[in-house]
């Protein structure tokens, strides 16, 4: 049997807590802060948690070992 490997993408976006949770950073924070107001770019601090079930098929298919 081949090793299963880690998607490099998948190892730099998400994070699993001790817990078996799927971290994330949230998105719309990269450019473009001009537009968007300060409600907006205060909400989208720090990261979040992925809905159980995205999260377990991120950790099937993309984060094998986490």
């Amino acid at each position: 049997m081949p090793k299963l490997k880690t998607k490099s993408g998948a190892k730099k976006r998400f994070k699993v807590t001790g817990t078996g949770k799927v971290l994330y950073a949230q998105a719309g924070k990269r450019h473009g802060m001009i537009k968007r107001t300060n409600k907006q770019i205060r909400n989208l601090r720090g990261t979040a948690v992925l809905f159980k079930t995205d999260g377990d098929n991120i950790k099937r298919f993309f984060l094998p070992h986490a």
